[in-house]
């Protein structure tokens, strides 16, 4: 008589829960349930307003004749790229943010290299640098219109009349907005963004390996031989990032142009020609078709900044 042995499975036992099922699905979304609330919120203040004009932007509408109102169409674009005011006024927004842009960088870039260096009162000096960035830009632009650039009581004619050694009525009193425009607007600009450039740029420099300086320093290496070789290419990632995000931002800049010029002696840019075109010349169509296209430049240069802060990050990760 043979007896064959059985060996049983333990009663708990089982199929293994496959990945990727309903369990992993609602986990997922558990994770991802409170963020919810902030997506729709964003879609409903970012998003729907922009289908909104752009749904606006292919009609014919002008607030005077409302039954008139007539769908165009692509021919207010057509007409923002052709008209001979908003092209200009692209030429000015484009002349606006390169000019401040690049004379952003270069002050920050320097005053990042001075405070890259131990001295008494370093937290100080920061501190006060950083100030003219926290400024409402509409008090900056007023600070600027008021207490700088006033033929009669400003600074800057004070200044000269100080440094003539006559009185004030002896002394030259040129008006600064009126006489230079379009340089009071970016300089009021350079003021506000140079902060931000140094801020970024110093983040840089403290990033640097400091066994890569030594050792250039142990070769013999003067100190423009390690910034042109050393911190300069290290810094072309934060350069580019100080770049792209200072242009998202001056390309929508409204403030400055409003407040300094209000538009006027050639200074007027694209936000604040949009402005006119929807506030002034009621054509709320064309001006929302000059919005769409403005949008969509801030969007090509937000992503070429989106590109970099990854990079960095993949870099800093790497390293």
């Amino acid at each position: 008589m043979t007896t064959t042995a059985t060996r049983t499975l333990p009663a708990t036992a089982g199929p293994r829960p496959r990945r990727g099922g309903p369990p992993d699905r609602l986990r997922a979304w558990a994770a991802r349930g409170p963020l919810l609330p902030a997506l729709v919120f964003l879609i409903l203040v970012t998003q729907l307003p922009f289908v909104a004009t752009l749904v606006i932007s292919l009609f014919e509408w002008n607030a005077f004749y409302p039954d008139e109102r007539t769908f165009g169409g692509l021919a207010n674009y057509q007409q923002v790229l052709t008209e001979p005011a908003l092209r200009d006024a692209v030429l000015t927004t484009i002349l606006l943010t390169v000019t401040v842009v690049l004379v952003s960088l270069l002050l920050g870039l320097g005053l990042a290299l001075l405070l890259d260096r131990s001295f008494r009162g370093r937290g100080l000096v920061r501190t006060l640098l950083i100030a003219p960035f926290l400024v409402v830009p509409v008090a900056a632009a007023l600070l600027w219109k008021h207490v700088l650039y006033n033929p009669e009581y400003g600074l800057f004619n004070g200044l000269l009349t100080w440094l003539s050694g006559g009185t004030p009525g002896d002394a030259p009193q040129p008006d600064w907005v009126a006489e230079m425009p379009l340089g009071a607007v970016e300089a009021s600009l350079v003021w506000q963004w140079t902060p931000f450039m140094m801020l970024i740029l110093l983040a840089g420099l403290q990033s640097r390996p400091a066994d890569a300086i030594e050792a250039a320093r142990i070769d013999g290496a003067g100190p423009w031989q390690i910034f042109r070789y050393l911190t300069l290419p290290h810094l072309r990632r934060y350069l580019e990032l100080g770049a792209l995000l200072g242009s998202v931002h001056i390309v929508q800049n409204f403030d400055a142009v409003f407040t300094l010029t209000s538009g006027g002696l050639g200074t007027a840019n694209l936000p604040y020609t949009i402005y006119q075109t929807f506030y002034q010349g009621h054509e709320y169509g064309r001006a929302s078709a000059a919005g769409v296209l403005v949008v969509i430049g801030s969007l090509i240069i937000a992503t070429f900044a989106l590109r970099v802060v990854s990079s960095l990050f993949s870099e800093e990760s790497r390293g």
